[in-house]
């Protein structure tokens, strides 16, 4: 699987581009679905400033679920990422994104699958 490199600004292979080989943080011994649930929650975008600085956060479109997302990254379904990513569902956000985020203390439903961080804006009611 071929993704950003944060440092470069180029494109990176990991050891195997057929086999993304990702997984969630924690070992335990839940299913998958559990896990998911586990590693989801809502966060400001102060949390992510760290991940988003080491190139860990991909924005994952509003359109998409974010567990569906999850799960096609920790089963190596590199042919949906690569759509997700072709059509622009899956981007790894940029200095503006970062900027207005921060200045609009925005809040996120965030899911690590490591060695990522995806997440999509939490809606605000009005």
């Amino acid at each position: 699987m071929i993704l950003p490199d944060a440092n470069s600004g180029g494109e990176s292979e990991a050891d195997e581009p057929e086999v993304m080989r990702y997984g969630m943080l924690g070992e335990d011994d839940g299913n998958v679905d559990d896990k998911l649930a586990k590693y989801t929650g809502e966060v400001g975008w102060e949390y992510l400033k760290k991940p988003y600085e080491i190139g860990a956060v991909l924005f994952v479109d509003p359109s998409l679920d974010l567990a569906e997302v999850g799960r096609a990254f920790t089963e190596d379904k590199t042919e949906s990422v690569l759509a997700w990513k072709g059509n622009g569902d899956i981007i790894q956000p940029g200095p503006a994104h970062a900027q207005y985020w921060e200045a609009e203390n925005a809040k996120f439903l965030a899911l690590v699958v490591t060695p990522f961080v995806l997440i999509q804006p939490v809606a605000v009611d009005c």
